[in-house]
């Protein structure tokens, strides 16, 4: 199995960016932490990670038939781009939406997600232990899948 985890503007940042909302460990912490995981769960996991909203489309278009699932944060372009939601309701690739910090307990702008509904689900609010769920999800999904198609 091949997950690939895309993190969007500003994730980059991490350990800089308000480390009292998003913590003090940089982003090479959170990949490294999520390959040794998918290594465990018997996962490829790669990474990508982008300021930019056309980047982050041509990942996601670049996943149909490499990846069997996609960890996306797509940090604030989550409340208002509609080209990376109709990327992920186009690629027929399985995404769970990630965010650190919890989205609903912050600014009203930042509660409503444009990409969850054309998502298979969303966590907010766990850290950088949401990817790690996302990944622990996606072993189980995953496999039950495989598992389908052989029958």
């Amino acid at each position: 199995m091949k997950v690939l985890v895309v993190n969007g503007p500003n994730l980059n940042l991490l350990g800089h960016r308000e480390p009292s909302i998003y913590g003090t460990a940089g982003l090479d912490v959170l990949i490294n932490m999520l390959r040794d995981h998918g290594q465990k769960l018997g996962m490829l996991v790669e990474h990508i990670q982008s300021n930019s909203e056309g980047e982050i489309i041509d990942a996601l278009h670049q996943a149909i038939d490499r990846y069997d699932g996609i960890i996306l944060n797509p940090g604030a372009y989550t409340h208002y781009s509609y080209a990376i939601r109709d990327a992920v309701a186009a690629i027929g690739v399985p995404v769970i939406e990630v965010h650190i910090s919890n989205i609903n307990a912050r600014e009203e702008f930042r509660r409503n997600s444009v990409i969850a509904p054309v998502c298979l689900g969303q966590i907010s609010g766990l850290g950088l232990e949401g990817y790690r769920l996302a990944l622990d999800f996606f072993e189980r999904y995953l496999g039950e899948k495989k598992e389908l198609r052989m029958i």
